[in-house]
Formats: structure tokens, sequence, C-alpha cells
């Protein structure tokens, strides 16, 4: 590893780790830091796991720009790296006589936006898409594009292909304080340890602001913006076809109802300013809130079962669009106040971001070649291992189910356990494969698995359940050379 990097990107959700795949395809060493044990461990997996057109985004913005241009490059990375994605399309619902009048501002805003496959349509046929709406609808607003993605394996995704074309990934590794010595950025991390680059990105989401203090700018300031949801079981997934959106308000938008490429159905989010970044705790008011407005978009939704709750915190600030800024003189780009579109953003912003690093010098000579990834499928929409009779043939591990609510074998989590960013954690493990995510939670699966992983890591049990609970681990350090982890290293 060099003792002085080209660049460090702080923060590896789907946008920090976007912007290390993207930088990853030229010559330059990166490291990419993230505080937490895994990628996409912060907003990016408490999200809705929607795939937006950006049909709404307000016009002339960044983050409508981002978006349409993340779109089209999705569409290609998500075949090529096997991300499970479907596409429905969203259905706007107005249930007023004054949401249903704002819908030719939105038609000609989506329009304005680039999305023009969107169309206005009749109450008749609201309920010809969907039947088992609550009455009462005045019509609706056609998005085709909208469409459900995994949060979950895309920034793993973006992550391994950046390792494997040379980058280094540091988890557990906490910014804690940034400084200039001799032209470089020295970003010091737990113990001490210290990371150099000649060029820093900040991507550090709900922290952004604090490391843009850090480098002596106050532009925004982020207020934490918590999102609650309700995860109905796999029997609830017949009541909708689409996603169902309700008319945006300046501050959310809004409560939706949606499937997810796992089978379930989804209901939020919430939208509640906080002065904790750290409290993703539901509430029984917010999940009281949900079950209302559930009710009165479509009422047999809460005859059925509910499987898990949830709450995640956007990176809102008092500025409606993106904070992405370039401080040429420091080498330095903020990409903050992303809020609730970085995944669908995500490619879109990568590009913009290198782009800006050109500008501020950063040579982007490109590599020979570029290795890319196929990730795993844990999708619904695409056969998985246990449906597949020459997979077993081959390993019979796949046909071995050991969650089976979710039906993941220990093939799959074998799999998880010794890929390039290995999952060393019962959390690591849940969001490559599913398991423990189902009906039971876990109560049924969790012991084998734990058994697993001690087993093929050398962890003690204890300790991975510790883990679990959100004991700090120590930093860990990946790169492409070999799938093991080199602890307190830097």
């Amino acid at each position: 590893m060099p003792t002085t990097y080209d660049i460090a990107i702080i923060g590896a959700g789907a946008v920090g780790t976007a912007i290390a795949r993207e930088l990853s395809r030229y010559q330059l060493d990166i490291a990419l830091l993230e505080a937490k044990a895994d990628v996409g461990m912060g907003t990016t997996k408490a999200n809705t796991a929607i795939w937006h057109t950006g049909f709404d985004a307000k016009p002339g913005t960044l983050e409508a720009r981002l978006l349409r241009r993340s779109y089209a490059l999705l569409e290609d990375y998500v075949e090529q790296a096997g991300i499970p994605t479907e596409r429905l399309g969203g259905l706007l619902v107005a249930w007023t006589k004054e949401q249903y009048h704002t819908l030719p501002s939105l038609l000609e805003r989506a329009h304005t936006n680039g999305v023009t496959d969107v169309r206005i349509i009749s109450a008749e046929e609201v309920y010809a898409l969907e039947p088992n709406l609550n009455r009462g609808a005045w019509g609706g607003l056609f998005v085709p594009g909208e469409s459900l993605i995994c949060p979950f394996t895309l920034p793993i995704a973006y992550a391994t292909e950046a390792l494997l074309n040379g980058a280094t990934l540091k988890l557990n590794f906490p910014v804690q304080n940034v400084r200039q010595e001799n032209g470089l950025h020295v970003l010091t991390g737990p113990g001490g340890q210290t990371v150099r680059a000649r060029y820093l990105v900040n991507a550090a989401g709900l922290y952004s602001d604090e490391i843009d203090h850090m480098l002596g700018h106050h532009d925004f300031t982020v207020t934490p913006r918590r999102g609650e949801l309700i995860v109905y079981d796999k029997f609830a997934r017949r009541l909708i076809n689409h996603v169902i959106l309700p008319v945006p308000t300046p501050v959310t938008k809004g409560v939706l109802i949606s499937p997810t490429v796992y089978g379930n159905v989804l209901l939020g989010p919430t939208a509640e300013d906080l002065d904790d970044k750290t409290n993703t705790a539901t509430s029984a008011i917010g999940l009281q809130s949900l079950l209302e407005k559930g009710r009165a978009i479509l009422p047999d939704l809460l005859n059925e079962e509910v499987t898990a709750t949830y709450a995640g915190l956007r990176a809102a600030t008092e500025h409606k669009d993106y904070q992405i800024r370039l401080h040429a003189a420091q080498r330095y780009v903020c990409v903050g106040g992303i809020r609730s579109t970085g995944v669908s953003a995500s490619l879109g912003i990568a590009e913009y971001v290198a782009g800006l690093l050109a500008k501020a010098g950063l040579p982007l000579r490109p590599k020979g070649e570029f290795k890319t990834h196929r990730m795993p499928n844990i999708g619904e929409a695409r056969p998985r291992p246990h449906q597949q009779d020459d997979r077993i043939a081959q390993n019979p591990d796949y046909g071995r189910v050991v969650c089976h609510c979710e039906k993941v074998t220990a093939g799959e989590i074998l799999d998880a356990i010794h890929s390039p960013i290995p999952a060393r954690t019962l959390d690591a493990l849940r969001r490559r494969t599913r398991a423990m995510q189902g009906r039971c939670q876990g109560f049924n699966c969790q012991a084998a698995i734990v058994d697993i992983l001690a087993r093929e890591t050398g962890q003690n049990p204890e300790v991975l359940l510790a883990l679990d609970r959100g004991h700090m681990p120590k930093p860990l350090t990946l790169t492409a050379t070999d799938h093991h982890a080199e602890e307190g290293q830097s």
C-alpha cells in the first residue's frame, strides 16, 4: 500500500463507493474510508429501494441533472453487474381535487427533466392498474421508468469493482480530524492512525458537514431527517402491481407503498427532522401515522403480517439541492446534501465528481483494463441458487437451505464470507444474502449462521453476537491482492 494516496474518499455509501469505482478506472492510488464495519451501512441501507427517474426533481437543479444522467448509466450497469431490479413503473395518485390539479405541472416538470414517457391517467385507468386501491382517487400520473432496486447489493458491487481495480478499502475507520501538512491531506482515524492523500473527496453523508468544517467551510448544515418504514410479509405482494407514489410536498416525497426486489411490500417513509445523527429508532407515533396513511391508500394492506420495521436518516440540509462543491486550491470536493436520492443518482454523481477533480488538476489517465464483477442474485425476479439444479449439481451447498424464510443456502453464505469484500458480521451477511431478514428475523437460523461464520473466519461466536449489537470492531484494510483483512494497519 502506498504511504501517500493520490486521493482519499471519506464515506462508503452508495455515493462514496460509486466515486471510488469511477476513479479506479484511472491510474490512481485510491483510499476509501468508512466509519462502519461494512460498506453501505448508513443512509444507503435504510432507504426505500426505489430507482428514481428524477421526474419530480426541481428543474435546473444539479439533483435533476445528475438523476437523469445516472438513470442512463445505471440501465447499463445493473445488467452488467447483476444488481437485482424490477421495472414495474410508478403510479402517482391524486386523492383530492387540489392534488389532481397539480398533475399537469408535475407532467410539465417531468418533461422538462427529460422524462418524456410520463402521462396523466384518469381515475378509471388508476383502478384498472391498481384495483385494490382505496376508493376516491381523482386520477394519477403514470411514470413507467420508476423501478425497484436492491440498495444492499449496489454499494457492495461498486466497492468490489473499485478494489479489483486497485483501490484500498479501510473499514471501521471514522475520520476524526483532517489537517493539511506539506501539501497533503492528513486524515486521522482510530488510535491515531493516519491516511495521507493529495486530493480529498468528502462523501460522509450525515457527517459531511462536520468534515467540511474541518476543511474550513461552513456552507451547509446537515439536519438528520428520520424516515420510518414498515415491511410487510410476502403474502402482501399480491395487493399491488406498481410503486404507489404520493403527490410530493416541498419537504418530502411523501409516504409510498412499494414492492421490493425481495418480494415484500414497504410502507413509508415518515419525514421527521432530528438533532441526533445516530437516532435510527422507530417511534410509536411514526409507525401509527404510517398505518393511518396506509389504510387510506391500500386498506387491505393492514390485514397483512408485518415482517419488520426500521428507520433511516437522510442527510437533509437547509438547501433544496445537492451540496457538491469543488475547492480547487485545497484539491478538495465536498459531496453533501444528497438526501434520499443517492442510490439513484450515484453513478451520475461519481462521473460529475471525477470531472471536478480533473478541473482541480487530478490527472485522469485511463488504465488499459477495467475489471468488472457480477454480483450474486438476491432478488426474486431471477432464479436464486436453490432453484438452479445445475448449480446444486456442481455444489450441493446451494441446495442446503439454512435460512428457510428467505431460502438462503449454505453456498450463498459461504460465498459471501469469502467474497472480495468479505462478510465478517451477521449484518453483513443479512445484506449480502437476505439471511435472517424473513418472517422469523433470524429466530430459527441465526445460531446455525453464527456457527458457519465463526468456523470460516475463526472469530468467537460471542464476539460475532457482540458485533451485531453494535460493538465497535478494529479497523480493517482490504485490497484486491488478497481477501484477508489486515487489522489495525494504515
